[in-house]
């Protein structure tokens, strides 16, 4: 009878325990592959062989795409467990709630972040991410263009770096640097300037209008490139004004130095380099941080093997391992203060001077952006062009925000502000 109850009991695969089921962590990137698939190949490789049971899958999609791609798998009920994004990304979607947070999953190893980048992900006192890496602007500058104008040190505010475009312009014919005046928001908020407040659109101030000014008066004195200077991307036209030995500054990450390096050796043998000042907020210029973060609906008996693993991917070796690869800043304290970021010999050049520069500014970093509005590109265009109309000349400074700002409230008023 024994006999024949244990046959029917492992028949039914109950007589020994039942093999450990595998977790399986499913993590999602956007525009990694090709050129970093060894690396996330081999992360999730040592992970599985340090933690028995645990299967990472990593899937990586374009950087357009990867929002449709979550928003329908969440809607599903079959999130990843983890997804790359960006500050802004994530406002939205914790706004929304459509994200976790992770404070209990950080636990103490929340010291081990920079933390201005928690800080940038902690929205109505929640932290909804890992931070993974981020950049800042240092200003390159060509050296002749600068001795012909009379200057020997980079600017060290943004007044002296108008004030320095003018004077390249007036001694030398060139332009002294180009804006982004398409990110004229971040440009505000850089300086201390709400462009929201209280739910009211309110850069239409007497300080706006002033630093709109300043910009208006180094354009008609010819220190501003004219060149794409409102486009939504003009660092094309940048760029190569500053490899043709057209623009006397450029502001731009670290990685920049390097293309200047391959495509101009002549100008790249003449370039300075000297950190982007900070703004009166002490905020460096040109942050963009991206994490991991974990999406609405992920199991919760799951959470403590995908924070776990979130710790692993954004650890200070692989944060290094990556910043080095993809020319970026780690965003864990040990990683950023590594020499290799943080020193270099005395016959560098401009890039291993820009990747120092840029380290040290790096404590410095947030990702500036206005959070929770609605149809905010199509808002931000409408402020451009004002800003486009008052610098140019083709209309006051005063008018030309005063009816971006009814444009704006009109809108907003329609909206409910989170």
């Amino acid at each position: 009878m024994k006999t024949i109850l244990l046959t029917a009991l492992m028949a039914l695969g109950l007589a020994a325990p039942a093999a450990a089921a595998e977790t399986k962590i499913e993590f999602w990137t956007f525009s990694m592959k090709p050129k970093f698939t060894p690396f996330f190949d081999s992360v999730a490789r040592n992970y599985e062989a340090a933690n028995p049971g645990v299967k990472i899958e990593w899937i990586d999609f374009p950087w357009d795409v990867i929002q449709t791609k979550l928003v329908t798998r969440i809607v599903a009920g079959t999130p990843p467990a983890l997804v790359n994004l960006n500050v802004p990304w994530a406002d939205e979607y914790a706004r929304d709630e459509l994200l976790t947070p992770v404070d209990a999953l950080l636990g103490a190893s929340r010291a081990s972040y920079i933390p201005s980048t928690l800080e940038d992900l902690r929205f109505k006192g929640k932290t909804y991410g890992f931070p993974m890496y981020s950049n800042v602007a240092v200003i390159a500058y060509n050296q002749l263009i600068f001795k012909d104008a009379g200057l020997t040190r980079g600017p060290q505010s943004f007044d002296e770096q108008l004030a320095f475009a003018r004077q390249i312009a007036a001694r030398t014919g060139k332009a002294g640097i180009a804006p982004a005046l398409s990110k004229i928001d971040g440009l505000f908020m850089w300086q201390g300037l709400a462009v929201i407040k209280d739910g009211k659109a309110v850069f239409n101030s007497a300080q706006h209008v002033a630093l709109v000014q300043k910009l208006a008066a180094t354009y008609k004195a010819g220190g501003l490139l004219k060149e794409s200077l409102f486009a939504e991307d003009n660092f094309p036209a940048v760029i190569d004004a500053y490899k043709g030995g057209r623009l006397g500054m450029l502001l731009a990450p670290p990685t920049a130095l390097k293309r200047i390096q391959g495509d101009a050796k002549d100008i790249y043998a003449v370039t300075g380099v000297a950190p982007a000042p900070l703004g009166p907020t002490g905020i460096a210029d040109g942050g963009w941080l991206i994490h991991f973060a974990i999406p609405k609906g992920v199991d919760t008996r799951l959470l403590p093997a995908v924070g776990k693993f979130a710790l692993y991917l954004t650890s200070d070796a692989n944060q290094l391992a990556f910043a080095k690869q993809a020319s970026v800043f780690p965003t864990a304290v040990k990683a950023a203060a590594d020499p290799y970021f943080l020193a270099h010999p005395s016959n560098a050049g401009a890039a291993e001077k820009a990747v120092e520069a840029g380290a040290r500014s790096m404590a410095h970093s947030h990702t500036l952006y206005v959070a929770g509005i609605d149809d905010y590109d199509e808002l931000r265009r409408s402020l451009v062009k004002a800003v486009e109309a008052g610098v140019t000349g083709k209309q006051d400074v005063q008018q030309a925000l005063d009816q971006a700002v009814a444009i704006w409230n009109k809108k907003l008023s329609k909206q409910r502000l989170h």
